[in-house]
């Protein structure tokens, strides 16, 4: 019987390894598949002489989830977010009720990675998503037609296309709703009855009562995310709000939590592009520090510099440094060096703002041109070519 467990967990692994390189992006069910398999395992075992209780329609219990987000050393469970344990708590005990959540903060914060992680850990599938936009329609929130189909044979179940909403609440599945005040309010209010009743209405499908009212399953909730930058855009009815608990995601606090998040996911990103190889400690920790200080405005040494315009977020930290590495592999067969930091800099993180360009160009004189070390010094030469 061991032998064929072993086969078998095998397999899945090099299913799942073959998957992911066909794919740009992998969905996190893909990219963790054995990391979900040992959690699972573990849960059996553990409940045979502990309670390890498990939230009606999740996999796997709720220490597990926290355990995938978070990390376990003695389960080879890599930790994926740095954040506080009492909020990844607080919002799993927020999803294993009836209240939905909302995830709010500056862009860049990994918001959308955590409602990823969180719907892969709990659902096994972070592909029910909603992208929220000004074209965002109802149809897409609650469903829609095959018009051929309704055509020829009125209104039926299979003429109607259900929505990533609908089909969680039929599948008992987490579903992500992205950017969520960008949607018009009165798109956003297609979301009320959901979320207050657990139901859908299909008048349109009243002549078959079976299938007139879809009811959520057990398992079934919704996270959204939001940007603080785009208050103000769609604000959220006082109603709606009431449906959703809110978090607050905010950056990194440490410099050293920040560096070791980025050197973990270039590593991940540049190994999925078929690169084994990953910036310098050097390079990450140069990049690191610059983009916190001008995202902060203000110096490892305290002292107030100016503030870039743009959010300098760890996501697009992580852009640079992957920028830095593929320019410098592609180009020279190295690995990157810090005078590639300015390069991949410009019109990834840096985009149209010339004030921003200009403020970045007073760092490099003034701050990044005191420091002793060599990569400091080979950044600063930089920006002769680069900003003139």
């Amino acid at each position: 019987m061991s032998s064929k467990k072993h086969t078998s967990e095998q397999t899945t692994a090099q299913l799942s390894e073959q998957t992911a390189q066909q794919q740009q992006r992998p969905p996190a069910e893909v990219r963790y598949a054995n990391e979900l398999q040992r959690l699972q395992e573990y849960d059996q075992t553990q409940q045979k002489t502990q309670p390890r209780p498990t939230p009606q329609g999740w996999q796997m219990s709720m220490l597990a989830v926290r355990d995938f987000i978070l990390g376990n050393a003695s389960l080879d469970i890599e930790k994926k977010l740095v954040c506080p344990a009492s909020m990844i708590e607080r919002i799993l005990v927020t999803l294993a009720s009836q209240r939905a959540l909302l995830l709010i903060g500056e862009p860049g914060t990994a918001k959308s990675m955590l409602s990823e992680l969180l719907a892969t850990a709990i659902s096994g599938n972070s592909t029910l998503t909603v992208q929220g936009s000004a074209a965002t329609s109802e149809d897409q929130i609650r469903y829609g037609w095959n018009y051929g189909l309704l055509l020829n044979e009125g209104p039926s179940t299979k003429a109607l296309v259900a929505s990533p909403v609908m089909r969680a609440m039929q599948e008992g599945k987490i579903v992500r709703f992205e950017e969520i005040t960008r949607c018009p309010p009165e798109v956003q209010d297609g979301l009320l009855s959901i979320l207050s009743e657990r139901l859908l209405m299909v008048p349109e499908l009243a002549h078959n009562d079976e299938h007139a009212t879809i009811y959520a399953k057990a398992g079934f909730n919704l996270i959204a995310t939001a940007n603080t930058r785009d208050k103000g855009v769609n604000e959220m009815s006082a109603a709606l709000k009431r449906r959703f608990a809110f978090e607050t995601v905010f950056p990194i606090a440490h410099i050293d939590d920040e560096m070791s998040l980025v050197k973990r996911q270039v590593k991940q990103l540049l190994t999925e592009q078929g690169i084994d190889t990953a910036p310098s400690d050097e390079v990450i920790k140069i990049l690191v520090t610059m983009c916190r200080e001008l995202r902060t405005g203000i110096k490892t040494s305290g002292n107030a510099i100016e503030k870039l315009s743009t959010t300098l977020s760890t996501a697009e930290v992580v852009n640079v440094a992957q920028a830095v590495c593929l320019h410098g592999y592609f180009l020279r067969g190295d690995a990157g060096s810090p005078a590639d930091i300015l390069n991949a800099m410009l019109g990834c993180a840096i985009k149209d703002n010339n004030d921003d360009k200009l403020k970045l160009r007073r760092y490099l004189d003034h701050h990044a041109k005191q420091r002793p070390e060599s990569g400091w010094q080979d950044l600063y030469q930089s920006r002769l070519e680069l900003l003139g």
